[in-house]
């Protein structure tokens, strides 16, 4: 096996994803930071987003290459993005953003199981020991006391879950109309797709009937840091990096993000994991590693939660 150093790459690049990485992580804590509705939270997620795509776009013209068209396949993929980011800020608000994010990083599973049914790509062994130890944590973590924890808790669980169903058709999705559609920059899906996801989540949120109504100075710089952060620079750092890093490489470096939206979880919002629960994110983390560095085309598939 070579040897991951930094003269086999560009350390530049490794930073950017890094630093993605980082950026992507405090999602959640953004989240609970807001104090609004998970619809709502989404929805300005997007809205800002979208503002700061915008300024980008008008920055650096050779970004807005193809903006205009597409429209219609970039609303499928708005769809799979809707429905991943409203599972994940609902189950946020019943499990916690750390946990609710690392579950959301299952979607490594199902993009390699659809990759193996749909595309009939060869399954590595090594992605087998990674959903073996995935599976294991994740049975420390919740399994053992299924039936004593809350309702709420086991909504929280299924809708993490849920999530990484949703996070894989995004991913699915969003590679498979890039590579199809070659005529338009990938920025300009992005601001496509952030576009039409916060018209889904406003509708939504209506129709839960909540407010939009934004509370204090933190709520607002809560939403504002989510969009500028999260949904656009965190996402533009690692796509523009991942082509000239090695697979296993970017799978230990995307792996920091739902490892540090944990730690965020425990430092910021008093996150309590008894040793055993411990072991199971961790074993969960290394076979969400693994995954990742076996999964075909994992260096062209990045981490956007």
């Amino acid at each position: 096996m070579a040897s991951l150093n930094l003269t086999q790459f560009h350390w530049r690049a490794a930073l950017q994803v890094l630093a993605g990485a980082i950026m992507i992580s405090f999602a959640a804590v953004f989240v609970e930071l807001s104090a609004l509705q998970p619809t709502a939270s989404g929805f300005y997620r997007m809205l800002f987003g979208a503002f700061f795509w915008v300024i980008l776009m008008m920055a650096i013209p050779s970004m807005r290459q193809g903006w205009h068209q597409h429209w219609g396949s970039s609303t499928l993929i708005a769809v799979f993005f809707c429905l991943d980011i409203w599972f994940w800020h609902q189950s946020i608000f019943y499990i916690g953003p750390g946990l609710s994010t690392l579950l959301a990083n299952f979607q490594v599973f199902i993009l390699t199981i659809t990759g193996l049914i749909v595309f009939k790509e060869q399954v590595r062994p090594r992605f087998l020991i990674g959903l073996l130890l995935a599976m294991s944590g994740l049975f420390l973590l919740f399994g053992r006391d299924w039936a004593a924890m809350s309702p709420e808790t086991r909504l929280g669980v299924w809708l993490g879950l849920l999530t990484a169903t949703a996070y894989a058709l995004y991913l699915l999705s969003l590679r498979g109309f890039q590579l199809k559609h070659t005529s338009i920059r990938p920025e300009a899906r992005l601001m496509q797709v952030t576009v039409l996801c916060g018209g889904m989540l406003a509708m939504i949120n209506l129709a839960e009937g909540n407010t939009f109504s934004i509370p204090n100075n933190t709520s607002l710089w809560s939403l504002v840091a989510l969009g500028l952060f999260c949904q656009v620079l965190g996402w533009l750092f690692i796509t523009k990096s991942l082509p000239v890093l090695p697979a296993g490489l970017i799978g230990l470096l995307l792996l920091i993000q739902p490892a540090a939206s944990v730690l965020w979880d425990v430092l910021f919002f008093s996150l309590s994991l008894p040793p055993i629960e411990l072991t199971g994110a961790l074993l969960a983390l290394v076979g969400i590693y693994l995954g990742l560095h076996s999964a075909k085309g994992s260096d062209s598939i990045a981490n956007d939660d």
